[in-house]
């Protein structure tokens, strides 16, 4: 019967016990480190009362539900990803209400002693929403209509992050362009989105005269290559600067007005626009708006980045700043990080040894068991230890996306994608933020970081891609 689970399916081999290991082995080196982080050699290895002894209870209640997972139809997870979805999502909106603030976010739903943070699960349900969604007969991302389900899907859940000030996991939903991409979304789309990107970072390195120069050249490089002719973009370059220059040379010397240098490039250019729109429109160049309205929308956004900036918190605001190098508090907003950095490279090349790690021994990388757990890996591992996780990492994500591409149906396909999307953006972005090369918002590495929800979100997300690639096998046995 398709899409049933049989135990000779198991014993035949069509599991992907290579997913199923990695896995295992990701679990076991993330406990291993957990309680080189917080290790008491006064405290049993069992001890509940300790983290790596509440870790290892989840990491029990997650095993459990890998079989659970495993047993069931994969037509189960079709069924139910939209009541999963409005579960969680019920669940999220209840933190703003009975939530308290921890560490300045409302995410937290206590149930006795144990704390659940519904967002960890919101990926799982997000991803197998979207899934559904995406695999209805008909849908087309590039369908106006089709896409705009698809950003109500993960806008929700977003703007209920924010409310909540878990900034961190709203940035994670990022990660599904990865999958969009694979189904295949407008490549402008992320054109614009890396521009935004570049513009606002660029815009605390660079002068607004800088900007609005690289603007300008981007425009026309972005002519250049579309339609095969840089003569046109160089001329016009060339009459924009000189023009511009004639007219502050003139204000500044023959009238005598101190205007600034963007405020007359910038006139100069919104100027020349109406009549390069003309010329374009009378040689009938396709296409060619977009670049007029990329131009403007670039201009703009500029000039709100600092309104962006300043409705961030201090601490958001002060850990950008640090990142890239603009202000540097080692002893303050920087010492998270600068701490981190200390410990990963004194391990060297093949580490201290296990438990041997002074860093983390003493307690000078905070939240060393949770965000900054991958210190504990770098200073008692080494660079070679490190680079045996991240390995056992991207084999793991690789291993998702050739999942998804011999899945038979779409729903197993794009569930795939999305899971392997969300891995790759947490591992990224939570050793970028150990070693300094991206803004600390607090997310946690996939099975190293101590948290019963974090755990238990990723063995479903990862779990469940399995069951279906079982499911898509026994289709094409």
């Amino acid at each position: 019967m398709t899409g049933r689970f049989r135990s000779t399916e198991v014993i035949h081999g069509k599991v992907d016990w290579w997913t199923i290991v990695i896995y295992v082995a990701l679990v076991a080196l993330g406990w291993l480190n957990l309680y080189a982080a917080v290790y008491d050699s006064s405290r049993e290895v069992f001890d509940i009362t300790q983290r790596y002894g509440m870790q290892l209870i989840w990491i029990g209640v997650s095993f459990l539900v890998a079989l659970v997972v495993m047993l069931l139809d994969d037509k189960f997870y079709h069924i139910l990803a939209y009541p999963v979805y409005g579960l969680c999502l019920a669940l999220m909106l209840a933190t703003l209400v009975v939530s308290p603030e921890i560490k300045g976010a409302r995410a937290w739903l206590f149930i006795g002693p144990v704390a659940i943070q519904p967002a960890e699960f919101m990926k799982f349900a997000a991803s197998l929403a979207l899934a559904r969604a995406m695999s209805v007969f008909g849908f087309s991302v590039t369908r106006p209509a089709d896409l705009l389900r698809v950003m109500l899907l993960l806008g929700v859940p977003v703007g209920v992050m924010f409310l909540q000030h878990d900034v961190g996991s709203a940035v994670v939903y990022g990660s599904f362009l990865f999958m969009l991409y694979r189904e295949g979304l407008n490549r402008w789309v992320y054109i614009v989105l890396g521009i935004v990107l570049g513009l606002f970072f660029g815009s605390f390195w660079i002068t607004d005269t800088g900007l609005l120069i690289l603007i300008l050249i981007g425009c026309a490089a972005g002519f250049g290559v579309g339609y095969k002719n840089w003569k046109v973009p160089l001329i016009y370059l060339a009459g924009v600067a000189m023009m511009s220059i004639a007219v502050w040379l003139g204000m500044r010397y023959g009238a005598g007005v101190q205007w600034r240098y963007y405020t007359i490039l910038l006139g100069t250019t919104f100027a020349s626009l109406p009549v390069v729109a003309g010329v374009a429109w009378a040689h009938r160049l396709k296409g060619f708006w977009i670049y007029i309205v990329l131009f403007v929308a670039s201009v703009a956004f500029v000039s709100v980045t600092d309104v962006v900036f300043d409705h961030l918190d201090l601490h958001q605001q002060k850990r950008i700043l640090d990142t890239l190098g603009i202000e540097s508090d080692a002893r303050g907003w920087g010492y998270n990080v600068n701490q981190s950095k200390i410990a990963i490279g004194s391990g060297g090349l093949a580490g201290k040894g296990y438990l041997e790690g002074t860093q983390t021994k003493f307690n000078f990388v905070p939240e060393q068991s949770t965000d900054f757990i991958f210190c504990t890996v770098g200073e008692e591992w080494g660079f070679l230890g490190s680079v045996v996780v991240l390995a056992l990492f991207c084999v793991l994500i690789m291993r998702l996306v050739r999942m998804g591409e011999r899945a038979e149906e779409p729903f197993a396909r794009i569930y795939c994608y999305c899971v392997a999307g969300i891995f790759l953006v947490h591992v990224l972005i939570n050793i970028g933020m150990t070693i300094g090369l991206v803004p600390v918002i607090g997310i946690p590495l996939p099975f190293f970081s101590y948290g019963g929800s974090s755990l238990l979100a990723f063995t479903l997300l990862l779990i469940v891609a399995v069951r279906l690639d079982l499911g898509s096998g026994e289709m094409r046995g």
